[in-house]
């Protein structure tokens, strides 16, 4: 009998630096908001409308701000909205991916209750530091719906930050924090945790590629834009808001004065932001997570 023929070591499975994650979880991010900003834009102007939104269509608001501001109308603000995937995206797709690996190699793969509160926790983490470029944003996305003479016209995120620290204080780019961070906790718990769980139902039936990454992306765009939008509508309402008022108070007044059904105000332009969002920022994060097992050699 000859001898056994020797067998290849197992492969290992290729591992991530911690650091790596926040990279590619930012870069993925800029990659997706650079796609959908006209969205952003459109949803942030309905939720502004108040009562006089009720009775337009989100083809109706697109239609106005391409009469009075232009396709480039649809891109205000997008530095602000590249700027804070770079803080808020990297924070929390960086936190999340970091987390689970944690869980898995000391525990195992979370349960979707677990994945959940993940996702809570990377969206906390992710929407404190991304405050100041959340309010840069809003302001600049809102900008266009002012009289000429009440516009506050600044020409990109960095000059929005640093005129709003010198007009009205430090403390103005943390407005709404505590909106932003709720907010983001329920976005988070329900888009990383219901995408991750979807991949991983599926991938018996599926596979691994973008045929699965897409699918579980549209579960989770879907799972997301209907438990996050009542709080996006109170957060954007705060920071934009020159009172200074809190989250509670907005969203008391908004029910009272508009009914509680304008708290899913702008469902279809929601959606169509965070659906097709939802989708590119994990497939870019997936083929970037590929590139670089790549690029290392791990696979």
């Amino acid at each position: 009998m000859g001898a056994d023929k020797k067998q290849a070591p197992p492969k290992k499975k290729p591992v991530m630096p911690k650091y790596m994650n926040f990279i590619i979880g930012g870069t993925s991010g800029m990659m997706g908001i650079s796609v959908v900003q006209p969205a952003d834009l459109l949803k942030t102007r309905m939720q502004l409308l108040g009562k006089e939104g009720k009775n337009l269509t989100m083809m109706a608001v697109a239609k106005s701000i391409l009469q009075k501001e232009g396709v480039r109308g649809f891109y205000r603000g997008l530095t602000a909205a590249l700027f804070r995937q770079a803080t808020y995206g990297t924070g929390r797709l960086g936190a999340f991916n970091a987390l689970f690996d944690m869980h898995k190699a000391k525990y195992g793969p979370p349960s979707f209750p677990k994945k959940v509160v993940l996702g809570m926790g990377a969206g906390a983490f992710g929407a404190w530091i991304g405050t100041p470029a959340e309010v840069a944003l809003i302001r600049m996305t809102a900008d266009g719906r002012l009289p000429k003479e009440k516009r506050r016209n600044y020409k990109h995120v960095f000059n929005a930050l640093g005129r709003i620290t010198r007009e009205e204080g430090l403390t103005t780019l943390w407005r709404g924090a505590g909106a932003t961070v709720t907010r983001a906790m329920v976005v988070n718990g329900a888009q990383l945790g219901s995408y991750s769980q979807a991949r991983e139902m599926l991938l018996p039936y599926l596979g691994d590629g973008l045929p699965l990454h897409s699918i579980a992306a549209m579960i989770a765009g879907f799972i997301t834009t209907v438990a996050s939008l009542p709080m996006d509508i109170v957060k954007t309402r705060v920071q934009n808001s020159e009172k200074g008022l809190g989250q509670f108070q907005i969203l008391s007044q908004t029910i009272k004065n508009e009914g509680v059904l304008t708290l899913w105000t702008g469902m279809i332009p929601t959606y169509a932001k965070i659906g097709p969002l939802t989708i590119l920022i994990f497939i870019f994060l997936e083929q970037l997570n590929k590139l670089y097992f790549k690029a290392t050699g791990q696979i």
